[in-house]
Formats: structure tokens, C-alpha cells, sequence
């Protein structure tokens, strides 16, 4: 936040001295008005307490209550020695394809990539059997922390068949705009989700408490003709993420 945004935010905040609302309450308010307005977003550092009671005019005491309450409602999270930030969730539906990139940009977020691994090697029995190639055939290893404006949402390890994709240097911040060059954009999926606790590794990775859960997936997606085109493991934040999926009846046309 550079410094003409962070007085935007402190004349946005300061109570109205003619409003009768406790000024927790309207301070609380307008925090909430300025991130359901995307003023504020997701990832985003809210100033400390002592710099907000100095420019909004209010005691600490009353700026203390006023996030205390924002947390509490998940709207806010507080981590010891980082500070406060805006949480907010996102509701992923299970019926549409997209990838990380593309669905961030969607909701106004800044998608980025921190690469753990990108290499060509062979696949092991259990890759493929999920690609549906012979074991030792080679695969490219994609394996990177995917953030939406900045902040660590999943751990993502792809693997495809190194007769689509010959070079894992291919791959820029998206895997299906490189994908899409070569026309081989997968119309269907299969994802398995569970929820566990995170690993030591996953919590260091993507800033977690501890101890904290993920929503472990694993997603095969397929060409029009049927064909494994690639296999991905992630590990999401499940304090950021729904995954909602629409039900119909039986009969229903």
C-alpha cells in the first residue's frame, strides 16, 4: 500500500463525530465497506493498531475492538509477529475448468507462481498409471506455491507426458496458456478432495498456523479424444477455500 492509498484508508476509517454508532462499531464498519468494495483485498495488510488510532483520532483500545471483531467474523486474520490482514474466502465451483491464473484475474487478484521444481524426468509407476503411459517414460514435473496478490494460497505439483509439453522452461505464470499454444486445452476433468492437516512443509509454505488443514486435491484432466493430457496434486488453504458444487434433482431435465 504506498503512502497516498494508506491516507485514503485513515480519512476512510475516521468515525463520523455526529454518528451515535460506538466508534468501534463505525470503524469496524467502514474496514468492512472498503474490503466488500475490493478497496481492500485479499492478502492485504492493514496498517497497525498505533498508526491507526494516530490518524483516525480514536484510542488503540477502540481500533483493538474494532479488528478483534473483523477476525472473528473471518473477514480479518491476525498472525503473531506479521500482523493483520484481509482473509475473505473463495468459492471455487466444482462444474467449471479453469485454471489458478485465469480464475484469480477473474475475481481481481494478481495470480503469481513460486517455483519449487520444474524438470524433465522419468515417470514413476504411480504417474503413469494416472497419465496412462508406460512407466519410465519421461514427464515434465511442475511444482510451485500459486498466490493471489502475493499471498500463498496452494501448493500445485502438475505432471504431463513429455510428448505435449517438451520443455518445462515452457511454462511461464500459467500452465494453460502454455497448453493453449499448442491447442491442447482439456475439456473435462476429474478432481478427488479431501481434507487433512497440513504437513510441517505445507505449513512453512503457505504461512500457516499451527496446527492447520488443506484441501488435498488431486484432478485429472482429459483432451476431447479422451486422452490423459495432465495430472495435478495440490494442497489448498482451507481457510480460503469453498469448493461449491451445484446439485440437481434426478428427474430434473
Amino acid at each position: 500500500m504506498d503512502i497516498m492509498t494508506t491516507e485514503q484508508l485513515f480519512r476512510a476509517l475516521t468515525p463520523d463525530p455526529d454518528d451515535r454508532k460506538p466508534l468501534y462499531l463505525q470503524v469496524g464498519d467502514r474496514l468492512r465497506d472498503l474490503i466488500a468494495g475490493g478497496t481492500l483485498r485479499l492478502g492485504d495488510a492493514i496498517p497497525p493498531e498505533r498508526e491507526l488510532a494516530e490518524m483516525t483520532g480514536v484510542s488503540r483500545v477502540t481500533i483493538r475492538k474494532a479488528l478483534g471483531q473483523l477476525v472473528e467474523a473471518g473477514i480479518l486474520n491476525q498472525k503473531p509477529g506479521a500482523g493483520t490482514f484481509v482473509a475473505g474466502r473463495i468459492e471455487q465451483p466444482l462444474s467449471i475448468l479453469l485454471g489458478f491464473s485465469e480464475d484469480m484475474r477473474a475475481r481481481g487478484y494478481e495470480p503469481g507462481s513460486i517455483w519449487l521444481d520444474k524438470c524433465v524426468a522419468r515417470a514413476n509407476s504411480d504417474e503413469a498409471m494416472a497419465l496412462g503411459i508406460a512407466p519410465g517414460n519421461r514427464v515434465i514435473r511442475l511444482k510451485r506455491i500459486r498466490t493471489a496478490n502475493g499471498q500463498p494460497m496452494a501448493i500445485e505439483a502438475a505432471v504431463i507426458s513429455q510428448s505435449y509439453l517438451p520443455a518445462p522452461d515452457a511454462v511461464g505464470d500459467s500452465f494453460y496458456d502454455a497448453l493453449k499454444t499448442r491447442d491442447l486445452l482439456p475439456v473435462r476433468a476429474l478432481q478427488r478432495i479431501r481434507a487433512r492437516l497440513a504437513t510441517s512443509r505445507e505449513r512453512d509454505l503457505l504461512r500457516l498456523d499451527s496446527p492447520d488443514a488443506v484441501l488435498e486435491i488431486e484432478r485429472r484432466s482429459f483432451l476431447a479424444d479422451g486422452r490423459v493430457l495432465e495430472v495435478t496434486f495440490s494442497s489448498y488453504r482451507a481457510d480460503l477455500y469453498d469448493f461449491v458444487v451445484e446439485l440437481r434433482h434426478a428427474g430434473e431435465p
